[in-house]
């Protein structure tokens, strides 16, 4: 507490009543988090293919009147899945239209990030896996501005990964390595997270398929996180880590659901999440669910 206000309060009753105010202003300061926490109310739901609509989703801005891009094991083209490249996750797309695929295998020590120009031109982007670093590739995340992708590993992490956004950043190029350029520290562990997307400049939301609950005290979790900085490739950030809510979880089967891919599309302000239902549902009833704040 500053030095003036340890001397006013010594004075008139008055600067009692300051003082007390002082220090209720502080403590909400303080306690307050990064952003507003949201939240997010089911509006509808759409029925997900299981083959072609089951991993991952995005909204794609440029050129205008472009689909919703969706991934799942019926999306992946032949020659890619004849080089090993047999799981996709949830994609992401720049504002300015770049459309990129998170790609993995079975064994070997690098992921690949399959690109879309605005024009339709392909191309592919392998990341030498680091230390540590989990082969899994699970989703991507492009930042507002850009220039920067967020990319997640599967199982109980306490980080994302920072890469400069491949066919958008000018330090990526197809025929070199793509490297990492930066970390997320988060302050509380996430488990087996499927999917995030940027909501702002400094918030993600994303889907958890968590099947314990014992992180957060809640089965498949959206979870909203909230960065101490943009991600600028030069510095790590932290984020702190909230659960809004558990994922609808509504099949006429019962069993083990399966949280998925996520999109948050600043067009409309609509959250739209794949969850896959269990056992022979997965065929009939999975959904892409919609939300909006409130």
């Amino acid at each position: 507490m500053p030095a003036s206000v340890r001397q006013r309060c010594h004075t008139t009753p008055s600067a009692l009543v300051v003082l007390a105010t002082a220090i209720a202003v502080l403590l909400t300061v303080s306690a307050a988090p990064a952003s507003a926490v949201d939240t997010w109310t089911e509006t509808g739901s759409d029925r997900a293919d299981p083959l072609t609509e089951s991993q991952g989703l995005t909204s794609v801005e440029v050129p205008v009147g472009s689909p919703n891009q969706y991934t799942g094991i019926g999306t992946i083209p032949s020659d890619v899945r004849g080089r090993g490249w047999n799981h996709v996750g949830d994609p992401d797309a720049s504002y300015g239209g770049y459309y990129i695929e998170p790609y993995q295998r079975d064994s070997g020590n690098s992921k690949m990030f399959r690109v879309r120009a605005p024009g339709g031109a392909r191309s592919e982007y392998v990341h030498t896996l680091g230390t540590g670093e989990a082969l899994n590739n699970s989703w991507v995340a492009v930042s507002p501005d850009g220039q920067w992708m967020l990319a997640g590993e599967y199982g109980t992490m306490s980080r994302f990964l920072v890469f400069p956004t491949p066919g958008v950043n000018p330090a990526t190029s197809p025929s070199a390595n793509l490297p990492q350029a930066s970390t997320v520290n988060l302050d509380h562990a996430v488990r087996d997270v499927q999917g995030c997307d940027f909501s702002g400049p400094t918030t993600l939301l994303c889907s958890s398929d968590d099947p314990e609950g014992t992180l957060f005290g809640v089965t498949k979790p959206l979870l909203q996180v909230d960065l101490s900085a943009a991600p600028n490739g030069t510095a790590d950030v932290s984020g702190h880590v909230t659960a809004l809510r558990q994922l609808p979880l509504r099949s006429a089967c019962s069993g083990t659901f399966e949280a998925e891919g996520i999109d948050y599309d600043r067009r409309t302000g609509t959250l739209r999440v794949i969850v896959v239902s269990p056992g022979f549902c997965v065929l009939t009833d999975s959904k892409t669910y919609r939300f909006t704040r409130g």
